[in-house]
């Protein structure tokens, strides 16, 4: 009885619920065909999610407590910063909830990837992923010495500094984080003015929402329009790092050749 309990104990689950766009993306890359049931709304979300499409072949969840019951799940995969009552009620049901914590380097999706792939029964899956998101990062190749500061400036002017998964996708694209030059820490907010006495030599933004939003006022502003003068603007979805995974190291790609062919104009 006990061999026959292990068993049971160790078999992978077969009815996932993803409730947060990290793990769904995570769960997405990794489940085995049939074993992945439901994932979040924000998933199918093409401003935030980069597996938006593949989204479209699960039942979707608004992560409400009575929807994830009904659906009878094995598992539940969240974040940590997902709402606590919902989570404390699915436990409390007697659910299976694995929390994930965020990304802010590529040694925490490493982690993340090898826990999910573990959790999953998808060990081999996972190493294989970060067998080519390494191998890609590899391709960046050295920052240099004299490597060009760029500033990622999001809408309501918030920038990320040290600490987060932003910032290391910029050391490892082979570029100076002007936030973390500055030094910033996590994701704050560069007022306008600061960012034009900087004077990066690239900036970063997304322009993925419809403008004129108040949240993007001063992309449209006099003074950033001349600070750009003479530097490069480069546009690039932050959904590439919202959430950390394998197809991060492609974001790390994009903002190195971006950045490169900005540069030599």
């Amino acid at each position: 009885m006990l061999g026959n309990t292990s068993a049971i104990q160790a078999a992978p689950p077969q009815r996932v619920v993803s409730i947060n766009l990290c793990t769904d993306q995570l769960a997405m890359l990794l489940a085995a065909d049939g074993q992945l049931y439901s994932v979040s709304h924000l998933a199918s979300d093409e401003t935030v999610s980069v597996l938006a499409k593949q989204a479209g072949e699960f039942v979707t969840n608004h992560g409400l407590a009575e929807e994830i019951f009904l659906m009878k799940p094995d598992m539940i995969l969240s974040g940590t910063y997902t709402t606590r009552a919902t989570i404390d009620i699915l436990k409390r049901l007697g659910f299976r909830v694995e929390e994930f914590a965020p990304e802010f380097s590529f040694d925490d999706i490493r982690k993340n990837v090898r826990r999910m792939g573990s959790l999953l029964g998808q060990n081999a899956k996972a190493e294989q992923l970060l067998r080519d998101m390494d191998a890609t990062l590899a391709g960046i190749g050295p920052k240099a010495p004299d490597a060009p500061t760029i500033a990622l400036y999001y809408a309501n002017q918030l920038t990320s500094g040290s600490g987060t998964l932003a910032g290391d996708v910029v050391n490892h694209a082979g570029l100076n984080n002007m936030g973390e030059k500055l030094g910033l820490q996590g994701t704050q907010k560069l007022p306008l003015e600061q960012l034009v006495m900087a004077k990066p030599d690239l900036i970063a933004v997304h322009n993925a929402y419809a403008a004129p939003a108040l949240a993007y006022e001063a992309q449209v502003h006099p003074a950033f329009r001349a600070a750009l003068q003479g530097k490069s603007l480069i546009d690039i979805s932050d959904k590439y790092w919202i959430c950390g995974a394998p197809f991060t190291a492609d974001a790390v790609k994009l903002l190195s050749e971006s950045a490169r062919q900005a540069i030599s104009q």
